[in-house]
C-alpha cells in the first residue's frame, strides 16, 4: 500500500463493483433482483416492509433484533472513563510510542461524535451521559461504574489488561470487559448506549488489536478512537491518498489487486459483468449522463489536496473516521448485520486500510431498515447530516466534504 500511493494518481476513472479480490476469495455479489428484494418487499412499501435480507421478513422476524419502543428509544453515549488518582498511570497508556517528538494532532471533541450520530441517526435522541459515568479506579485491573451517580452505589468490573503486541501503545483493555461495564449502566429509557474510550483494546488473544465491538443484542457498543489518530498512519500502513471515496478510483484497485493477489479469471459468460469496465470521470460528468452520488463525492475529494493538511484538518480527518465506526457498531444495536449487497458503512473490515476504504453511508437495503425504526424520510436524515457536515471547521476536510456532496446529489 505504501509504494502505491507514494506514486502520484490523476484519479480520471471509477470503479462501481467488487475488484477482483472478491472473485479470488470466492465471493459472488448478489445479483440486480436480489438486491432489488432486499430493499423493498413486493407489495407493500419500505416504511411497512422495510428491505430485508434474502427473506423479506427475515430483518423484522429477527429475534435478537430489539424493537424501539415509546419508552426505550434514546441512543446514549458515553465519554471515556476518567481516572481516579490511583490508578492515574493508566492515561499514559492513551499515548502511542516511538512516535519521537510525540503526536501532535488534536483529539476530536466528545460533543461533535454525538453531534454526528444524533444526525445518522437522525428521528432517535441521542444524548451523552455524565462524564463521572464510569472511572478506572482501585488498580491497573478495574474500571467501576457509578450506576445511580450517588456515592453509595458503586460497583466493580474488573477489566483485563495486556501489553500491546504491536507495541504503538503500551496496553491494552480487554473489550469483552468493558462491554460488561456498559451493560450495568444501560439506563432504562435506552435502546442502545456507546461507549468511546481512548485506550487501545482487544478482543482475543489472537488479536494484534480491535477498534470497536457490539453485542448488539444487549445493546451496548465500545469503540476506541486512538488508532484512527492521523499521526499514525504511516506507521500503520493506512493508504489516506485513497480513502473513500477516491478508494473507487480504478487506477488504485487494478494496482493493489495486480500487486497483492493472483491474477482473477476472466468472467465466463454465466458470471454477471455489469460495471465491469469502470467509469472514467469525464463520463460521469457529461450533461446527457446524470451523476451520480459517487460521482459527486469523488469529484469533490479529487480537488482536495492530501500533501499538506493543516491540524484542523486532521483533527476532522480522525472524527470522521471515529463517526463511521460508532455509526457502525451501533448499527449492530439495531440488528443490522455487515453488508453484503453494496458500499456501506456496515460491510465488515478486518484491518485499519479496509476502514479507510469504507463509506460514511448506508446503502439502500441498511438504510430501509433505520428508516423504519427512526421513522423519518431519507431527505430529513440527509438533511440533518448535511447541516453537521457543512459546518464551516468541516467544507474542507477530506471525509465531510466529499460526504457532503454525496448527500447533496442524493437531496436533488
Amino acid at each position: 500500500m505504501s509504494e502505491i500511493s507514494s506514486s502520484p494518481c490523476t484519479h480520471s476513472s471509477i470503479r462501481y463493483t467488487s475488484s477482483s479480490h472478491a472473485r479470488v476469495a470466492g465471493f459472488k455479489r448478489p445479483g440486480k433482483p436480489e438486491r432489488l428484494a432486499a430493499a423493498n418487499a413486493e407489495g407493500a412499501s419500505s416504511r411497512e416492509k422495510p428491505f430485508l435480507d434474502d427473506n423479506p421478513n427475515e430483518w423484522l422476524d429477527e429475534e435478537d433484533r430489539n424493537p424501539v419502543t415509546s419508552k426505550r428509544r434514546t441512543i446514549y453515549v458515553v465519554s471515556p472513563p476518567t481516572f481516579d488518582d490511583q490508578v492515574s498511570f493508566m492515561e499514559s497508556w492513551t499515548s502511542p510510542q516511538g512516535l519521537g517528538k510525540g503526536t501532535q494532532t488534536q483529539s476530536p471533541n466528545f460533543p461533535d461524535v454525538c453531534e454526528y450520530l444524533s444526525a445518522f441517526y437522525h428521528g432517535l435522541p441521542v444524548k451523552a451521559l455524565p462524564r463521572t459515568a464510569l472511572q478506572f479506579t482501585c488498580g491497573m485491573r478495574e474500571i467501576v461504574n457509578n450506576v445511580k451517580a450517588t456515592s453509595t452505589s458503586w460497583e466493580c468490573v474488573r477489566i483485563r489488561t495486556r501489553p500491546c503486541p504491536d507495541g504503538i501503545y503500551r496496553r491494552q483493555l480487554d473489550t469483552n470487559d468493558l462491554l460488561d461495564a456498559a451493560i450495568s449502566i444501560l439506563p432504562k429509557d435506552a435502546y442502545a448506549l456507546l461507549l468511546l474510550v481512548d485506550h487501545d483494546l482487544y478482543e482475543d488473544e489472537d488479536d494484534t488489536f480491535i477498534c470497536g465491538r457490539a453485542y448488539g443484542g444487549s445493546r451496548v457498543a465500545v469503540v476506541s478512537s486512538v488508532r484512527y489518530n492521523p499521526d499514525l498512519d504511516e506507521a500503520q500502513f493506512i493508504e489516506r491518498v485513497h480513502a473513500w471515496p477516491l478508494s473507487h478510483c480504478a487506477v488504485y484497485i487494478s494496482a493493489c489487486c495486480s500487486t497483492s493477489m493472483p491474477k482473477a479469471k476472466r468472467p465466463g459468460k454465466s458470471e454477471p459483468t455489469e460495471g465491469h469496465q469502470p467509469k472514467t470521470l469525464e463520463a460521469s460528468t457529461d450533461s446527457e449522463s446524470p451523476v451520480t452520488s459517487l460521482d459527486a463525492a469523488f469529484t469533490r475529494s479529487s480537488t482536495i489536496d492530501n500533501s499538506n493538511m493543516s491540524q484542523e484538518s486532521l483533527t476532522a480527518l480522525w472524527l470522521g473516521r471515529i463517526c463511521r465506526t460508532t455509526s457502525h457498531e451501533l448499527g449492530h444495536c439495531f440488528g443490522i448485520d455487515h453488508c453484503v449487497y453494496y458500499a456501506c458503512c456496515m460491510q465488515g473490515t478486518s484491518c485499519l486500510c479496509e476502514d479507510t476504504r469504507q463509506p460514511p453511508y448506508l446503502c439502500p437495503v441498511d438504510q430501509a431498515k433505520l428508516l423504519h425504526v427512526t421513522e423519518v424520510t431519507e431527505a430529513q436524515r440527509n438533511h440533518a447530516l448535511v447541516s453537521f457536515c457543512e459546518r464551516p471547521e468541516f467544507r474542507e476536510t477530506h471525509f465531510f466534504a466529499p460526504f457532503t456532496a454525496w448527500l447533496r446529489t442524493r437531496l436533488s
